[in-house]
């Protein structure tokens, strides 16, 4: 598995070890360890607490009981253990106001698409979507929501959708954007929703363009680019 740069959370093997969970499970539309990284990311950044009961179905592709074939109840707590530390990851970082850097698997030309996750952070908008509408409809603030749209579309059935063509360079712009705007989806919310608690400094409006490697990062954290996201590299 090749992936963004990881601070904390799961080991490279137990990644594996839940991606090949997901891979087995039964569920139609289960998700795979990228979507749910982008899963996870939106329902964390997002405006309220959404509980397991009605995610994990989401993750599964169905109730745990259809979905998933455990080896016992050890496989059971096992798998369910490395989801938690990986939600549990997400919403440490995020809550620190730092970068989640996600999980993006490689195609077969090498390439981390980051499709997968922008699909699976679409999911978890739709789980709180007349929140999340109300956040694309304020007009300093859904700019930052443009790179997630951008890759989600990318090869949509209507062209009129389609960003167009995305090289390696852009892609990884966008990328680099789009986990940028996570961050400050973060914090619209926690500034909307004042029960609860946001650990972020307010910052000025910015557009989502490239800044200078010594210019203050544009996700509000506080740091310089070359710290935070312009630190993120792919391997």
């Amino acid at each position: 598995m090749n992936t963004f740069s990881q601070k904390g959370g799961l080991t490279e093997a137990e990644l594996d070890r839940l991606a090949e969970f997901l891979r087995k499970s039964k569920g139609a539309q289960a998700m795979n360890i990228e979507e749910v990284d982008g899963f996870f990311t939106a329902l964390i950044a997002g405006p309220e607490v959404v509980a397991p009961s009605e995610y994990l179905p989401e993750v599964f592709g169905g109730q745990m009981s259809d979905a998933c074939k455990f080896s016992g109840l050890d496989g059971a707590n096992d798998i369910l253990g490395l989801i938690m530390r990986h939600w549990n990851g997400i919403a440490a970082t995020l809550h620190n106001g730092d970068v989640h850097l996600p999980i993006l698997l490689e195609d077969d030309n090498g390439v981390c698409q980051g499709s997968d996750w922008s699909r699976g952070f679409v999911r978890g908008m739709d789980m709180r979507r007349a929140a999340w509408a109300e956040l694309l409809a304020d007009e300093e603030q859904c700019g930052w929501m443009v790179p997630v749209l951008m890759l989600y579309h990318e090869h949509d059935e209507d062209p009129e959708l389609r960003p167009g063509p995305i090289g390696p360079e852009k892609r990884e712009e966008i990328i680099v954007q789009m986990l940028a705007g996570v961050v400050r989806a973060h914090r619209y919310f926690r500034q909307h929703r004042p029960q609860v608690t946001s650990p972020f400094r307010n910052e000025p409006h910015r557009s989502p363009g490239k800044p200078g490697r010594n210019d203050q990062c544009p996700c509000g954290s506080g740091r310089k680019y070359k710290r935070c996201c312009g630190g993120v590299t792919i391997h």
